[in-house]
């Protein structure tokens, strides 16, 4: 009952966020943005005083093992800022791709509300095989651990991601073998019909590529997640919600990607930690709060650290 609630209340935010504030092609404003991106963030937080109340009053047996609901919400709010963080690469590939692809600001938003949407399929999916595979495997935080560990050492080696033809990306060789595409139309839609055939647009091209980064990016935020909590609706929650409000996000920060250079440490850290807590989870459990304070001091120092050096350049 709790899932379908749920998933009849993203609907209808996403929903709303595009079928009556967003439905035009037009370019988000700055101001937009930054109203959307609060709001999000605040349907966030309120919903955690939701969990508590579910999880005290074990609403449809939701906390069956009686774990402390203050425990819960923790867990929740932290995996909130994992996953919120680590979307802030994703934003900077997001930005490549529109350039790349040369998709003009006013159509931004409607691919990547449907990008977002199925973002929330995938990650659905990826979710509950996850949790069975931790609930069937005694090594899962093992093979998970080694993952982020993994993503953290790539990151650190990570090139100029601008530098990458997506055009030969895996996605548009699919796409390209399905239907052929038409680079050089420019009126906002997915498919056109010329000379009798039809076309692919530029549009959709980005929206595939889009796609299937986040596929590739859920591999990182996922496994993530599962170091903080093994409690399927709070890992969906959590990861939704951050997933929600990532379009709005976009449009704040994607002019302002080159300031905070030196989040990509604080990501990295974020990964190394995590990594930690799934490896040596047979050994060592990190309180609830004290994570939550590494990843705030970590966000918060790469933050600070890139305004500071930013006004330096300037």
């Amino acid at each position: 009952m709790i899932w379908f609630l749920f998933l009849t209340l993203l609907f209808f935010l996403l929903a709303l966020d595009l079928g009556i504030f967003h439905k035009k092609n037009e370019t988000i404003s700055t101001r937009q943005s930054l109203i959307w991106t609060s709001i999000w963030i605040f349907v966030a937080l309120i919903f955690g005083f939701v969990i508590y109340w579910i999880y005290d009053a074990n609403i449809w047996n939701m906390n069956p093992l009686g774990k402390s609901p203050t425990k819960v919400v923790l867990e929740y709010y932290t995996g909130y800022i994992v996953e919120e963080s680590l979307s802030l690469d994703n934003i900077f590939v997001m930005a490549i791709i529109f350039q790349f692809f040369k998709i003009e600001s006013r159509y931004q938003h409607r691919v990547l509300f449907w990008g977002i949407l199925g973002a929330v399929v995938f990650r659905l999916t990826l979710i509950f095989l996850g949790t069975a595979f931790i609930e069937n495997f005694k090594g899962a935080f093992y093979v998970f651990g080694a993952i982020l560990l993994f993503s953290a050492f790539k990151m650190m080696k990570q090139g100029n991601v601008g530098d990458e033809d997506f055009k030969k990306s895996f996605g548009i060789r699919i796409l390209s073998s399905i239907y052929p595409i038409d680079w050089t139309d420019c009126n906002g839609r997915y498919f056109i019909r010329k000379d009798g055939r039809l076309m692919a647009t530029s549009l959709m091209a980005a929206l595939i590529v889009i796609e299937f980064s986040d596929i590739l990016f859920a591999f990182d935020s996922i496994p993530a997640i599962f170091s903080i909590t093994s409690d399927p609706f709070i890992i969906f929650s959590s990861n939704i919600f951050a997933i929600l409000g990532l379009r709005n996000l976009f449009f704040l920060l994607s002019n302002m990607l080159d300031k905070f250079y030196y989040m990509k440490y604080s990501l990295i850290i974020i990964l190394i930690f995590v990594s930690l807590k799934m490896l040596l989870y047979d050994f060592f459990h990190f309180n609830a709060i004290l994570s939550l304070v590494i990843i705030l001091s970590s966000l918060s120092a790469g933050i600070l650290i890139s305004l500071i050096k930013s006004r330096k350049s300037e």
